[in-house]
C-alpha cells in the first residue's frame, strides 16, 4: 500500500499450531488436550527515507482447547465429575478446537477474554539494525500475563541476531526480567557465502 507517497510493506499472517491427538500423563485414565493455538497477525513497515523505516505489528492469539467446566451451584460432586467426563475428557481434539469458540461459562464476553493481544513497534536503520518495543496483554481471568518488551536486532546477509528483555507489569509474573535471544539463519544467504 501507498501511504503519504511512501510505498509501505504490509504483512498478514495466520498460524494454527499444535494440532494433534490428546496425550496421557502419568498413568491417568483421561487424555489431556495439547495447547492448540490460533494466531493472527499484521505488520506494516513504513519507510521514512532511503535508510530509515518504522514498523507496527499487532498479533492476536487464542488457545483452541475447551474450557475446563466449573462446578455449578447445587450440583453434586458425582454429577459434576460425570459432566466433566462428558463435556471435556470425552471430547476429541478436533471437536475441542470448534468447541473452544463457544464454551466459556461467561458467554461471549469470556470468549473475548481468551484472546491474548500483542502490539509492537520497530525502528530499522539500513535493514541492518533494529530497535523494538512491545506490549503483551492477557486477561486477568485467563492467566494475567501482562508485560512490556524492549529489544534490538542486527542483520547480516546470512544471519540475524535478536535480543529482547521482558518487563512485567505484575511482580508475580515469572517472565519478569527475562532475556530472550534468537539467532536466525537465511539458507540462501549461507549458500551465497559459501560460493565466495
Amino acid at each position: 500500500p501507498i501511504i503519504a507517497e511512501h510505498e509501505c510493506q504490509l504483512g498478514l499472517g495466520m498460524n494454527i499450531s499444535n494440532i494433534g491427538s490428546k496425550i496421557t500423563f502419568g498413568g491417568s485414565d483421561n487424555s489431556e488436550f495439547i495447547p492448540t493455538n490460533l494466531r493472527l497477525g499484521a505488520y506494516l513497515k513504513y519507510p521514512l527515507d532511503e535508510y530509515n523505516a518504522i514498523g507496527f505489528a499487532v498479533d492476536a492469539n487464542k488457545l483452541l482447547v475447551p474450557t475446563y467446566p466449573k462446578q455449578d451451584e447445587g450440583e453434586t460432586t458425582e454429577e459434576y465429575q460425570q459432566r466433566v467426563q462428558k463435556d471435556y475428557y470425552d471430547v476429541s481434539s478436533i471437536a475441542g478446537i470448534f468447541k473452544s469458540f463457544s464454551d466459556a461459562p461467561g458467554g461471549f464476553k469470556e470468549e473475548l477474554q481468551e484472546i491474548q493481544w500483542s502490539v509492537g513497534a520497530e525502528y530499522t536503520y539500513n535493514d541492518r539494525f533494529s530497535l523494538r518495543a512491545g506490549y503483551h496483554h492477557e486477561s486477568e481471568n485467563k492467566g494475567n500475563r501482562k508485560y512490556f518488551t524492549v529489544g534490538a536486532g542486527f542483520k547480516m546477509s546470512a544471519f540475524q541476531l535478536d535480543a529482547g528483555y521482558v518487563i512485567a507489569t505484575a511482580k508475580s509474573n515469572p517472565l519478569d526480567q527475562t532475556l530472550r535471544f534468537s539467532l536466525t539463519f537465511d539458507m540462501d544467504g549461507l549458500k551465497d557465502l559459501f560460493k565466495k
